[in-house]
């Protein structure tokens, strides 16, 4: 078939950039250069060549600099923002990667890719040729034609003369019309006022024509008459402006336009570099270049015993399986196995239901005997296991009496290592960002809300494919970010010896759980809510009216319509705010916000915690059992759920009074290991500040120095609230507080804020060298690293709107710091496992909060378990100063903390 035989596909690579760019989550290559727009580009183009592998396929750009509709019309597209920084540096490595594809790039100045897009489809429509153009931009429905359609990647559909009828109500020979009526935002293409698609269509549809409009303005009655009449002058302009030309001169024809074999070796250079790994496996194939193909899938159940020793053979056999449960719960500590499924191979995956029980459901093999055969292979260590999130499959073959071992690979926590900020981290997500599977979620299999089904009365049938497919996806995904990880070896380390080995030690305490004194938390109950009452009583004299404390309008009524307080913000719908932040401000001059914030604030507690720990204690055990959670947030922080023990407040009264309620058994103690001041120690460390350095080496009181210094005093001259001043400064540069927010902090002006500030640098000099270092880093890296190399990605370090960029600033001074103390709690809690698994003390680690580990510890072990604990976590790691822990010991947390 010759070049002018064959169909000619016409990519409008600019519309490609910008929807890749803002519908793909931020993803960067090994240097940490961003490559989602690239990546989002690249991917609809290899969908476009699997759909149309004879085609001639062509991407055309804007090019850069003004065209002729700027010499029309000066303000045309003078609204649209520049091009974001972290866009523009992926267009030039988007164009070598197209090219290495083989395909024709063309950008041409002086005019738009529409136009060269008019002109080249209507050329090849001349010579018969069948033309696709792939956009989803309206404007160039106007081609459309018998010959030339339009394509939309993003959700597989296309438009021809009946299509864009239905789509705009309008024939394609009348979208210029009806775009000059409706009139274009983004492009500032100046329309008819109030008059958007349906008038524009029902006008066309009366009058056929733009002119017949025109000459028929006198009779279009009401407003949207006058506004007509006032736009009959620019209404020509717009027309024009809209208008795709179709007849430029350009330096090449449609049949010269050829796409040629891809350049392999350019193209495993770019594909290396660019981080996309899992297209790089494909070039030994000779459909290389093209989508590759989901392996086809082979999904078995299994129901009888022969089907169930032939795969238990294969799984005894493996390098590495894939494992995953299916449970009636979410919560671990009460889920019981409904079914396992397995994968040893991409594409093929087995199903064992063992405890379906649904009216009519078929036999299954029991769970019980079932699950002994399978005991031997989940205990060794030697059979290797892959799983997402595998901890959760732990806990619930625990309460099956296995143990689970030889935890060997974890497609949760190597997304999570790669880049913790990327995507979430769960299958579905993985499976659609990386492999480009669109997985059976389990609300499709079993409804939501109140009529979701139990998995144990999901059709075994349709269980199977769902279960089946997790095992299967899962394997798929660990074949993707294997390769990658071996690319990092810092990143694969902190994942093989960090992460990995932390899996079993978190399932051990979130199964041990925590003992909750339930009288203490009623009680606790009880006075928080007589103190609202209090609270409810005295807002409403303040008020001089009953209201209801929980209602925001009702408070907004209140503060502003009836006591004209000062609007500081306003909600999205332009609404004066109620939020804390708002109530804070207000606070500081008026009583009612104040009486309100906490009466908002005990509300919280008696909410979040002392009503809700005791439903949430498991009734077999009698301790909860949270949830810990090492792949949500973005430094590298365990976070916890069910309860969130991370968010109890100890600034309060009333939140260290929750404390009191998590107590030891009989017989035992809590003890309380702290990290002190750990994050201004690896500042020190990070940053190498002489000053810094030597106040931690001679256990100088930090915050004591630092206001000696910065308020040039002696340090026995320092007074408590000198110190107090010091500490805000300390900890808020951490954070990369402005002088504003240190002035309003320290409750003093801006301009005094920012002398304490520069004082405080000019004695400290290596901290300001070492902030500027990490803003640069982030800045032309795209990430910061932690002390032991994990990546903190910051994706809005070029953002276009200041407020995000100055915030992706702060986080790269303080994600470094947040990061090692994570690194290094995680560290401890590994050396700490290490000692106490093989001790004979009775001794557990039972809760991980913030720099804290919580142990329970029988009372005639104490005195050994505090040296060993404290030397374990002061060695974590090795810094330019000593690491320091502070150990307290009580009946409950509080007074251990």
């Amino acid at each position: 078939m010759t070049a002018s035989e064959k169909s000619l596909v016409l990519i409008d690579g600019s519309s490609f950039l910008y929807r890749a760019y803002h519908a793909i989550p931020p993803l960067s290559a090994p240097d940490g250069s961003p490559t989602h727009a690239i990546y989002g580009v690249a991917n609809m183009v290899r969908k476009l060549q699997a759909g149309y592998p004879e085609a001639n396929i062509v991407v055309i750009f804007d090019a850069p600099g003004k065209n002729f509709r700027h010499q029309l019309y000066a303000d045309y597209k003078a609204h649209r923002p520049p091009m974001p920084d972290d866009l523009r540096v992926q267009i030039k490595p988007l164009h070598e990667l197209l090219e290495a594809m083989g395909l024709p790039l063309l950008a041409i100045s002086g005019v738009e890719a529409d136009d060269v897009i008019g002109t080249l489809a209507k050329q090849a429509a001349r010579q018969g040729r069948k033309v696709i153009v792939a956009s989803n931009d309206k404007d160039l429905a106007q081609l459309v034609d018998d010959r030339i359609v339009l394509e939309n990647t993003m959700n597989d559909s296309q438009l021809d003369a009946v299509g864009v009828r239905e789509k705009f109500g309008v024939k394609p020979e009348q979208i210029v019309d009806y775009l000059a009526l409706i009139g274009d935002t983004v492009d500032n293409i100046p329309g008819v006022p109030k008059v958007g698609p349906k008038t524009a269509a029902k006008w066309l549809e009366h009058y056929q024509t733009l002119d017949g409009l025109m000459q028929a303005a006198d009779t279009i009655k009401g407003k949207i008459g006058d506004n007509l009449r006032a736009s009959l002058e620019q209404l020509p302009l717009s027309r024009e402006l809209a208008t795709i030309r179709c007849n430029l001169e350009l330096p090449v024809r449609p049949n010269e336009l050829v796409t040629k074999p891809a350049d392999q070796t350019r193209l495993k250079v770019l594909l290396s570099q660019l981080g996309f790994t899992r297209w790089l496996e494909t070039l030994s194939r000779p459909e290389s270049v093209a989508t590759p193909e989901a392996p086809k899938t082979d999904y078995q159940t299994l129901l009888t015993w022969a089907e169930f020793d032939a795969w238990l053979a294969r799984l005894q056999q493996a390098e590495l399986f894939s494992f995953d449960t299916e449970t009636s719960s979410l919560d671990y500590s009460q889920a019981e196995i409904i079914g396992v499924s397995f994968a040893v191979t991409p594409g093929e995956a087995a199903y064992l239901p063992l405890a379906h029980s649904y009216p009519g459901a078929p036999e299954q093999l029991p769970r019980d005997q079932a699950l002994a055969r399978l005991k031997p292979l989940l205990e060794s260590n030697s059979h290797k296991k892959l799983g997402q999130n595998l901890k959760y499959d732990a806990n619930v073959l625990a309460n099956h009496g296995i143990e689970l071992n030889g935890i060997a690979e974890d497609t949760m926590l190597e997304s999570y290592v790669l880049n913790s900020t990327a995507s979430r981290h769960n299958l579905d997500d993985l499976a659609k960002l990386h492999l480009g599977v669109d997985t059976i979620t389990y609300e499709q299999l079993a409804g939501k809300g109140a009529k979701q089904l139990s998995f144990a009365d999901i059709d075994i049938s349709q269980a199977s494919e769902y279960a089946a497919e997790d095992a299967d996806i899962t394997l798929r995904l660990h074949q993707v970010f294997a390769p990658r990880l071996a690319e990092a070896p810092v990143l694969n380390q902190l994942y093989r010896e960090l992460e990995l080995p932390l899996v079993p030690i978190l399932s051990r305490m979130e199964r041990h759980g925590v003992l909750l004194d339930i009288t203490l938390l009623q009680q606790q109950s009880h006075e928080l809510s007589q103190h609202m009452l209090t609270l409810e009583h005295e807002a409403h004299q303040l008020a001089g009216q009953t209201f209801n404390l929980g209602s925001p309008k009702q408070i907004q009524e209140i503060l502003y319509d009836r006591q004209q307080l000062p609007v500081l913000k306003k909600t999205p719908k332009g609404q004066p705010s109620t939020d804390e932040s708002v109530l804070q401000e207000l606070a500081e001059d008026y009583p009612l916000p104040a009486v309100i914030l906490e009466h908002r604030t005990l509300s919280k507690l008696k909410s979040t915690y002392t009503d809700k720990l005791p439903a949430q204690i498991n009734p077999k055990t009698g301790r909860v059992h949270t949830s810990y959670h090492q792949a949500v947030t973005a430094t590298g922080r365990l976070s916890s759920s069910d309860p969130n023990l991370q968010n109890i407040p100890i600034r309060s009264e009333q939140g260290r009074k929750i404390r009191q309620a998590f107590i030891a058994a009989p017989g035992y103690v809590l003890v309380a290991a702290d990290y002190s001041q750990i994050e201004l120690r690896i500042m020190a460390h990070l940053s190498g500040d002489l000053g810094l350095v030597k106040a931690f080496q001679e256990q100088r009181d930090i915050h004591q120095a630092t206001a000696a210094e910065v308020f040039n005093v002696a340090p026995d001259q320092v007074t408590p609230e000198l110190r107090r001043s010091a500490k805000a400064i300390n900890f808020g540069l951490i954070y990369g507080m402005s002088a504003f927010g240190l002035g309003k902090q320290l409750g003093i002006g801006r301009n005094e804020a920012q002398r304490y500030i520069e004082h405080y640098f000019q004695r400290y000099p290596g901290v300001k060298s070492y902030m500027e270092s990490m803003r640069e880093r982030a800045r032309e890296h795209g990430f910061v690293e932690t002390l032991f190399g994990r990546r903190l990605y910051v994706p809005e370090i070029h953002s276009r709107n200041n407020a995000r960029k100055q915030y992706a600033e702060r986080t790269a001074i303080n994600a470094p710091m947040q990061g090692t103390a994570a690194d290094i709690i995680k560290r401890a809690m590994l050396a700490v496992a290490d000692w106490l698994e093989p001790s004979t003390l009775d001794a557990r680690m039972i809760m991980q909060v913030h720099d804290e580990l919580v142990f329970e510890v029988a009372e005639p072990d104490l005195a050994e378990a505090q040296v060993e604990i404290r030397k374990r976590m002061e060695n974590a790691a090795t810094l330019a100063v000593p690491l320091l822990v502070d150990i307290g010991v009580g009946d409950n947390w509080q007074q251990a903390h």
